[in-house]
């Protein structure tokens, strides 16, 4: 009897549903994964009548801070009922549909600004802040001084809290990336991003050892060695997960509870086989250039509207844009290595928006800034980030194919051979 062959359309819908609406494929607990509807629904409604009737609506400025935060909460409960999962199901599927929800409100509030004058932009942003009326860029902290004067006291001055972002970020890329030649790569070009636009951001001058040495060697080598050797022990760990029903200790019981919040599964990513097109290449070489625009805006942004770095909006945004990044990188990797997978995954494709949509942002309201803009830095900067990313993604993959280690038989035992 002849066998029924898949059919390709089928492959297609679950490759993109894999990256997009991911099934939990073990249940503990069924009461957390069972639609409770009508009881969110009466929960909600509860909520908004509470906060609508029995507070106090004489303040006008709390009137629309309360009714702006209503408008989200319901929007963050439709999320939950109807967006994707999106890759991953841990901690549980319903937190990243609110991530996917959170990412949504973030890019209508993103057009939102786009359409408004840059004073009508100032002027919310002192309303939610008044204290930023106080504070322009040039109180900012000046790292590129005297570059010739090196004592310890200085290089201890730099490591602030900002080196300590620098290591934690490096560490959650390498978490995300996977792969030594692309973190490497986008590392090295994001000092040569900052040399291309230091005539705009003058807190991207710094001098030769802070830029090579602490930035480069020490916190971002440091953050990317860290984070690789937490993906191969996640990668060597086995995931074989018992339901917390099926433990009898209430020791077990807890250590479970706790596993919840770890992966479910670790892939072992091949961003490049000895097989893979160009095209392949051509996009990695893309994601590193994505990656920098999205960095160029963080900066870009506090510099336009004169935020501090260590304003909590600033704060909030980079941890927002990282919950966002996590599953997007993950779609993305699917969409440009599984050839089954026709589309790319929505979190990403949102993203994709978002980083749009705040460089059009800066590029409106800083459009002073950007008449400044020296136009050979920007080509030459350019055709750097695709030589490097080339370079350093195909020279580690080739490194790594002549270098790693065959398994052969020889005697019935294996034998290790170069």
């Amino acid at each position: 009897m002849e066998k029924n062959k898949e059919d390709p359309k089928r492959t297609r819908f679950n490759s993109f549903s894999a990256i997009n609406e991911k099934e939990v494929d073990d249940i503990s607990i069924e009461f957390f994964y069972k639609p409770h509807t009508i009881t969110l629904l009466l929960i909600s409604i509860a909520a908004v009548v509470y906060f609508a009737f029995v507070r106090d609506t004489e303040d006008v400025e709390k009137n629309i801070w309360s009714g702006l935060l209503c408008c989200c909460f319901c929007f963050l409960i439709i999320s939950i009922l109807a967006f994707p999962n999106g890759p991953f199901t841990r901690p549980h599927p319903a937190v990243w549909r609110i991530v996917f929800g959170m990412s949504v409100l973030y890019l209508l509030g993103c057009l939102f600004l786009l359409f408004q004058n840059t004073e009508t932009v100032h002027n919310i942003l002192y309303w939610i802040d008044p204290t930023l009326k106080n504070f322009k860029n040039d109180m900012d902290k000046e790292y590129g001084v005297n570059c010739s004067q090196i004592t310890a006291e200085k290089i201890w001055s730099h490591v602030d809290v900002f080196a300590l972002g620098h290591f934690v970020g490096w560490m959650f890329k390498a978490i995300l990336i996977r792969h030594m030649g692309i973190l490497w790569g986008t590392s090295i070009m994001w000092e040569i991003t900052e040399l291309a636009f230091a005539h705009l951001l003058p807190n991207f001058i710094e001098c030769w050892w802070d830029a090579l040495i602490l930035d480069v060697l020490i916190c971002n080598g440091l953050g990317i060695w860290c984070g690789l050797k937490i993906c191969s022990v996640l990668e060597m760990r086995e995931y074989k997960w018992e339901s917390i029903k099926d433990i009898h200790s209430t020791t077990g019981k807890i250590k479970r509870a706790f596993l919840q919040f770890t992966p479910e599964s670790w892939t072992s990513v091949r961003w490049l086989d000895p097989k893979c097109s160009y095209m392949r290449i051509f996009a990695f070489a893309e994601l590193v250039l994505f990656w920098q625009i999205s960095e160029l805006n963080t900066f870009f942004l506090k510099h336009v509207f004169d935020m501090p770095t260590s304003h909590y909006l600033v704060s909030a945004r980079l941890i927002l844009v990282g919950a966002f990044v996590a599953p997007s990188v993950r779609q993305f990797y699917s969409y440009v290595t599984d050839t089954t997978c026709k589309r790319v995954g929505t979190q990403c494709w949102v993203y994709g928006c978002i980083m749009v949509t705040e460089s059009l942002i800066c590029i409106k309201h800083g459009q002073e800034l950007f008449r400044q803009t020296h136009a050979i830095n920007i080509v030459i900067w350019l055709v750097i980030q695709l030589i490097i990313s080339v370079l350093f993604v195909v020279g580690y993959a080739w490194y790594h194919n002549n270098n790693s280690q065959k398994v052969t038989m020889v005697d019935g035992t294996k034998r290790k051979i170069n």
